[in-house]
């Protein structure tokens, strides 16, 4: 070869090693960004700080909720559901998220410029996916165990070497979870049936809290974590991780370009702030290709019930979507039966974060329309319109929620049909909200930042992110007043059927900046003698 005309004449060396690859990609990385040791200590630093004070705001707030929780009763209720077993069933909600989270993004993949140089080489891949494959594991035990320990010290109120041991055993899990998707992708297995089962699980969650409910044998207290339970489940997470290692080499190269990808997208979201982004990474990255039956589309009679269905079938085509709509019903239904949260902080608590999760899943067709209005350009409607019948399938939605969690939140008040009341007048107003929040603007990083705890942030970012959320806090005052007091009065019922009316109509508008925002403008147009 060393004669060949088009290779020229000099001498081949010995190809270089995976570990020399990455080291010789990590060295020029750093030579061309122009940052030195000082900079990513300095990062390291923030991170590691921004990461202590996160945990440490959300084990005190989660503090505060335990101690205003009142005592738990000295003989369980018939009916009813302890806070442990409540404790348990977050947990196994947060096992099945974090196994449909994994199968969505690979959890093994290659970014762009890495599946580009890297995978063709002819050099083991298991030295080069080694950093990818130890990546996501390690990420999943740092929050496994801390999640763990805010519940477990937060509202078991346990401490010590007990709640160690409960920290080291959910980061054990967690990491177990996701090398679990790992030998499964290793495996051939598609990624969308990895996700499945993780959402399988999510559901799997509420529906055995309520069958314990229904038994009316609740255990008071769960058995301690042992050392040898420890033990045994990081034996079998390093088995995992050795399993996975030795497969590294026979993962396909479209599978880590497709993990990759996702990965990369939803990162980027993140960074951005944009979780409309990362809910399209999530969602698309796990999309059938093509489908074994059509829709006939039968509801379709015109313009408007063309946009009210393609909303129906987005949302009956996404999957996650529709899990997170049932766990969304079910939390506020849980807390009811629970002694320790059957109060007014607990019921408000439950139904402000069941609600958001039930009203930002069901506008899955708004956020997907914001990326690429096609519908909305093509069909004779104005914007106006447009936005109001986005709004449609999210009320029903809203509607079936607000009908069982309201039920359920009217058998703890004890004025069932007052409170059902109150729920179908709220209703629009989780729709309005979903609605705001699906089509607000992205944020100006063009404008100046300011220093947070969270990194340089630019200005007005808190603005944009809490277009949607703030309708959630201010038209829905009335039900936050009721359930504070813990009655229904027919002029709440009746300020919330205004309040929904307001929400609607400032859902409706297409102006991507607030009023404040527009008035100085344009006095400053006037000002300047602009027409």
């Amino acid at each position: 070869m060393r004669d060949d005309p088009r290779v020229g004449d000099f001498e081949l060396g010995e190809v270089p090693s995976a570990r020399e690859i990455r080291r010789f990609t990590a060295r020029a990385a750093r030579a061309r960004a122009g940052v030195g040791a000082g900079s990513l200590l300095t990062e390291l630093y923030t991170v590691a700080v921004s990461v202590a004070l996160s945990v440490l705001i959300v084990l005190g707030i989660v503090q505060q909720l335990g101690d205003a929780l009142p005592p738990a009763p000295p003989t369980a209720e018939p009916g009813g559901l302890s806070l442990p077993v409540l404790v348990a069933t977050i947990l196994l909600a947060a096992v099945g998220a974090l196994l449909s989270t994994a199968g969505r993004l690979g959890p093994v993949g290659a970014e762009g410029a890495q599946a580009a140089w890297w995978l063709p080489l002819p050099v083991d891949r298991r030295g080069l996916l080694r950093p990818a494959a130890t990546r996501v594991p390690l990420v999943a035990a740092l929050a496994g165990g801390m999640v763990v320990v805010v519940l477990e010290a937060g509202l078991l109120e346990r401490r010590g070497a007990e709640l160690v041991r409960a920290g080291v055993l959910g980061a054990a899990v967690a990491a177990l979870v996701v090398l679990a998707a790992a030998v499964a992708q290793s495996r051939g297995v598609p990624r969308r049936r990895t996700a499945l089962v993780g959402d399988l699980l999510l559901v799997a969650a509420p529906v055995l809290a309520a069958l314990v409910v229904l038994s009316g044998r609740t255990p008071s207290s769960l058995p301690s974590v042992t050392w040898a339970a420890v033990a045994v489940v990081v034996v079998v997470a390093g088995a995992l991780a050795a399993l996975v290692d030795r497969r590294l080499g026979a993962l396909p190269g479209r599978t880590l370009r497709e993990g990759g990808s996702v990965a990369t997208h939803a990162v980027g979201a993140v960074v951005s702030l944009d979780s409309r982004e990362l809910g399209r990474a999530l969602s698309g990255g796990v999309a059938a290709p093509s489908r074994r039956r059509t829709s006939r589309l039968s509801t379709v009679r015109g313009p408007m019930t063309a946009l009210v269905t393609a909303d129906l079938v987005v949302l009956r085509r996404s999957l996650r979507h529709v899990v997170q709509i049932v766990v969304a019903t079910g939390l506020p239904v849980l807390a009811t039966v629970v002694p320790q949260l059957a109060g007014p902080v607990g019921i408000l608590v439950t139904v402000l974060l069941g609600g958001w999760m039930m009203s930002s899943a069901s506008a899955e067709g708004s956020r997907w329309a914001e990326m690429a209005p096609v519908i909305d350009r093509l069909l004779p409607l104005g914007d106006r319109t447009v936005r109001r019948l986005r709004m449609v399938v999210p009320g029903l939605v809203a509607l079936v929620w607000s009908v069982v969690v309201f039920t359920a939140v009217g058998r703890w008040a004890g004025a069932t049909l007052d409170w059902l009341l109150l729920g179908v007048g709220a209703a629009p107003v989780w729709a309005a909200a979903a609605v705001r929040a699906a089509y607000r603007p992205s944020p100006r990083w063009d404008k100046p930042l300011i220093s947070t705890p969270a990194g340089a942030l630019p200005m007005g970012v808190m603005q944009v992110i809490a277009r949607g959320p703030d309708l959630v806090a201010f038209c829905l005052l009335p039900v936050w007043v009721a359930i504070a007091l813990g009655t229904v009065t027919t002029i709440m019922v009746t300020g919330q059927v205004w309040m929904s009316a307001i929400a609607v109509m400032i859902a409706s508008s297409t102006a991507e900046k607030g009023w404040m925002e527009r008035m100085l403008e344009e006095q400053d147009q006037r000002k300047a003698g602009a027409p």
